[in-house]
């Protein structure tokens, strides 16, 4: 891994005194443990808005639109006039102004975008929210302000326009950047940062299941992605510390009309202002 990358990973790490309770449950109680590994894993941490998104932030035109499907508000960002609609979809504890890069170079381009803070993110209220939340206010802003020509997301907001098409939100492009794949191994790796065993990770993932009534694979992007027909383009960095590049071939493999873009020393976040990933998407859309 480049050291770019093993920054990143350093500004990943979960505070100590997270990782004793999660120790000290697992002495207690496997289903204390389990209860309090899934309150982590569903509760966003909010960030304060970077300066590199204060344009964004301040040229859109916001409002509180009410996602029915899941009784919650969301904040939603309308940017530039263009009469092409793009929806761009955030990552975990991001936010609707992260993809700010990619949005400016569409507005010159003759788009305008529409961007949210999911639940429990940014200026949206709840303190917790997953993917099945990220996949409802798709389809509630397609319902308000759909049609949209495109689709953009990233990591989970990728995972989430693949599975919101699976649902019938339709597009007639998707780009996907740093997505994440199996939600199993999503839900693994998050037990091993906090270093629990493998015993608590099983029953984390009952808990979700028996929440959702349905098996965990359902949401992988990789099954989504073999119902998705439309061009997508799949971007993934080499050195992304999150999500490894493995899961863009194996979303890759699963689409049936789709390009690959892999890239190097970029990681999970800084990706989304490079030029060559933003041009290289514009040419896709236009194309």
């Amino acid at each position: 891994m480049s050291e770019k990358g093993k920054k990143q990973r350093e500004t990943l790490k979960i505070p100590k005194p997270i990782l004793v309770t999660a120790k000290i449950l697992e002495l207690t109680s496997a289903k204390l443990a389990a209860k309090f590994a899934m309150k982590l894993f569903v509760t966003p941490v909010k960030f304060t808005l970077p300066k590199r998104e204060e344009e964004m932030e301040r040229k859109s035109r916001q409002e509180n639109v009410k996602v029915t499907s899941i009784n919650k508000s969301i904040r939603v960002y309308h940017y530039g006039e263009g009469t092409k609609k793009v929806l761009l979809v955030h990552g975990w504890s991001g936010r609707g102004t992260q993809l700010h890069s990619i949005a400016d170079k569409l507005l010159k381009n003759g788009y305008s975008t529409i961007s949210f803070d999911a639940p429990a993110h940014g200026k949206s209220g709840s303190k917790k929210s997953d993917m099945t939340e990220f996949i409802a206010a798709i389809h509630q802003l397609d319902k308000d302000y759909g049609p949209f020509e495109f689709a953009i997301g990233h990591s989970l907001g990728a995972m989430a326009v693949l599975n919101a098409i699976k649902e019938g939100f339709k597009v007639q492009k998707a780009v996907t950047i740093g997505s994440g794949d199996v939600i199993k191994d999503i839900m693994d790796d998050f037990i091993r940062k906090l270093g629990m065993k493998i015993a608590t990770g099983k029953l984390m993932i009952k808990i979700f299941e028996k929440k959702f009534g349905t098996t965990i694979n359902s949401y992988s992007a990789y099954i989504a992605a073999q119902q998705v027909t439309i061009p997508v383009l799949v971007i993934h960095d080499t050195d992304d510390a999150d999500v490894p590049v493995s899961a863009a071939h194996h979303i890759y493999q699963n689409l049936q009309n789709a390009e690959l873009m892999i890239t190097s020393g970029l990681g999970h976040r800084k990706i989304l202002g490079d030029k060559k990933v933003i041009n290289r998407i514009t040419d896709f859309l236009a194309t």
